[in-house]
């Protein structure tokens, strides 16, 4: 299994805090934000993590992150020469993935619960994990039936669908290279993370797993502030690294 964080984009919904820096590089509490998502990945058991930048922000990485030995990993880093959709980091990551399982965290999404046992158990297919959220409309939303099996998802529906949104950890067969590649753009030019796992879900082959404790996509001031708050209170004695 290999791991990819994808750090990409410009974070225009920081501004200015973004102006001069990376989204993912801000700090949470005494951290930097991409700690959380890496500290999701090393206690997963993950040792090869790809990491995704945005061009301009390369440098900053890597003086920040080095080689990866530092925590015990080796990080391999790619560009992201334009964000085209959270699907396309598997293109980008083709030649790192080598025809592997692999797991993809976003860089700005931050969790309580560990997910070693959910990746070391994985074997094909696809694995993505949904929560209880009052903002279902920002983010990709998954339909159960009355059974709680996944029958649809819809990203960023303007109707209601459900509360459950998928969140940014997401688990693939070495099939997902090949389905990314023949992904076409949505109306907002991008390669949709919604329709990679409907590909999947169509095929039944799809698991919607429930995140239990908490979880922040730090991407607004609104949640960069709770991210913080809850970092210091719950996550601090936790993290690894």
């Amino acid at each position: 299994m290999r791991g990819i964080i994808l750090s990409g984009g410009s974070g225009t919904r920081l501004r200015p805090l973004t102006k001069i820096t990376s989204k993912q590089l801000l700090p949470i509490y005494n951290r930097p934000m991409i700690y959380y998502p890496l500290d999701t990945l090393i206690k997963a058991g993950i040792k090869e993590i790809l990491i995704i930048v945005s061009p301009e922000r390369a440098g900053d990485y890597l003086n920040l992150l080095g080689s990866g030995r530092e925590f015990g990993v080796k990080f391999t880093y790619e560009i992201q020469d334009k964000p085209e959709g959270l699907a396309q980091a598997f293109i980008i990551g083709e030649k790192f993935i080598q025809g592997e399982n692999v797991v993809m965290i976003l860089g700005d999404n931050i969790f309580e619960d560990n997910f070693a046992d959910d990746i070391s158990n994985f074997k094909s297919g696809a694995k993505v994990f949904a929560k209880y959220v009052p903002d279902p409309e920002r983010f990709g939303v998954v339909k159960f039936d009355d059974k709680m099996k996944a029958e649809k998802i819809i990203e960023k529906p303007t109707n209601y669908l459900s509360n459950y949104a998928v969140t940014g950890l997401y688990v693939y067969d070495h099939r997902v290279v090949e389905v990314a590649k023949n992904l076409k753009p949505s109306a907002r030019g991008e390669l949709e993370i919604t329709d990679l796992n409907n590909w999947y879900l169509a095929k039944g082959e799809l698991e919607v797993a429930m995140v239990e404790g908490e979880w922040l996509d730090a991407g607004t001031f609104d949640s960069l502030l709770k991210a913080q708050l809850f970092a210091k209170e719950k996550l601090d004695a936790k993290m690894s690294i």
